[in-house]
């Protein structure tokens, strides 16, 4: 278990997402670029690819993002942040959701 206060450590953002495009030489992987009310959008590199077969049915989408975690290298390219979801099985379905956010929104708002 971990306390209250390393749970208030993570900083939990919507981010809108602008762009995203499948990882060359990765099944897995996709590319996003996030907008989180910053100067330039965020890169981020996330493993959901066999959800979204067209990534571009991402673009627009205003989803809850880890945002403060340290940036890490995935094959060659830096990732500022985790996209956050639910993924698990129930019996023989698998399932997964993006925890997006309306519309209304504004990119950048954290998560309390």
């Amino acid at each position: 278990m971990i306390t209250i206060e390393d749970f208030h450590k993570l900083e939990i953002r919507i981010g809108h997402i602008v762009s995203a495009e499948k990882v060359l030489d990765a099944d897995k992987l996709l590319k996003l670029f996030v907008e989180f009310g910053e100067e330039t959008p965020r890169q981020i590199i996330s493993g959901i690819s066999e959800f979204f077969p067209d990534p571009s049915a991402l673009v627009g989408k205003k989803c809850a993002f880890a945002a403060n975690l340290e940036p890490r290298v995935i094959r060659g390219l830096e990732s500022q942040g985790m996209i956050l979801a639910v993924n698990g099985m129930e019996g023989d379905n698998k399932f997964f959701s993006l925890l997006e956010t309306s519309s209304d929104v504004v990119p950048g708002s954290k998560v309390k």
